[in-house]
């Protein structure tokens, strides 16, 4: 569908600089949520990339990640599982400290989120170093999922967030 877009999902996206740091050009999207066309589309095209890949779970990211996966789960007709940041979630947990471009984090998934060999993709909106979204990934695999793909809204490019990446199947709707 991508070649089908209607939509210029980049021209619903916006930059702010220097944020949350000096030197740091942080790629808004709620821009593009507030656009129901843009929304729209964008969470279409997602979970197209994986329609026909039998997917049991489709795990967020906090929090933006939350927002995107949430309406790619219900499209695909599989569960959603939150990744968050630590402290958040109620009971047992696994945890993986992880470096961002700017900071340290650390992420936490319910222990119990994924049973063995579920088909999992993981969802976010942006694909900048990769950190995050492998930090992510370990979590999944380390509790027995089988993570069938990435879907990101945005790739910033320069970053090579993609080679960090590179044993899984990694999409994006945006390249910047």
């Amino acid at each position: 569908m991508k070649g089908m877009r209607k939509v210029n999902l980049a021209s619903y996206i916006r930059n702010i600089p220097d944020f949350p740091k000096p030197g740091v050009q942080f790629k808004d999207i709620t821009t593009l949520l507030k656009e129901k066309n843009a929304f729209h589309e964008t969470i279409h095209d997602l979970a197209n990339l994986f329609k026909n890949e039998n997917i049991d779970l489709v795990v967020g990211i906090e929090a933006r990640g939350f927002i995107i996966g949430a309406p790619v789960a219900y499209v695909l007709e599989c569960g959603f599982v939150p990744i968050r940041k630590q402290g958040k979630l109620p009971t047992d947990v696994k945890s993986k400290t992880y470096n961002l471009e700017y900071a340290t984090a650390t992420l936490e998934i319910h222990a119990d989120a994924i049973l063995k060999n579920q088909r999992i993709i993981i969802i976010d909106d942006l694909l900048a170093t990769g950190g995050t979204t492998l930090a992510a990934c370990e979590m999944v695999e380390e509790l027995g999922g089988k993570i069938i793909g990435i879907g990101f809204v945005i790739e910033l490019e320069s970053l090579k967030g993609r080679e960090l990446l590179s044993k899984y199947t990694v999409h994006s709707l945006v390249k910047m």
